[in-house]
């Protein structure tokens, strides 16, 4: 059985492709979830794309994946900046743990440069693209190989 991966997303990730596609791309998160479906089989991984606006139900998902899930690849989006409580949670997972900015959020404004997130993050990987989620299992395959 492919070790699953859940793939997490938060805020006004749900609009990618039409959000400031200058910061961010044309590449919707359907396009994300079918590519990195379509990546993860030749991995010998499977992906479970999650996104919500809401921040516990982004906790209850890390919650789900401590039974679910061998790895968590995690774009917080704006609460890398502002969740403790999403901290907690991902401390409380085993597996590792990796996290992807799409834009590069050190080139951005100050109050971008700080993750809570990173702290718990066995990687980060920002200023990619939508690519950095495709580099995100290529390496996840790695530490769970």
């Amino acid at each position: 059985m492919a070790a699953r991966i859940f793939i997490l997303n938060g805020p006004n990730l749900n609009l990618l492709g039409q959000r400031q596609p200058e910061i961010y791309g044309h590449e919707t998160l359907d396009d994300v979830a079918r590519d990195c479906a379509a990546l993860a089989a030749q991995l010998g991984l499977e992906t479970e794309l999650f996104q919500s606006n809401h921040e516990g139900e982004i906790i209850d998902q890390i919650h789900r994946a401590r039974a679910a899930a061998a790895g968590i690849i995690i774009n917080p989006a704006a609460y890398t900046h502002t969740s403790v409580a999403i901290l907690d949670a991902l401390n409380a997972f085993e597996g590792p743990v990796l996290e992807v900015h799409i834009s590069n959020v050190h080139k951005r404004e100050s109050f971008r440069h700080h993750s809570y997130v990173s702290l718990r993050a066995d990687g980060v990987i920002a200023g990619f693209g939508v690519q950095g989620y495709a580099l995100a299992l290529r390496r996840m395959a790695v530490l769970l190989g």
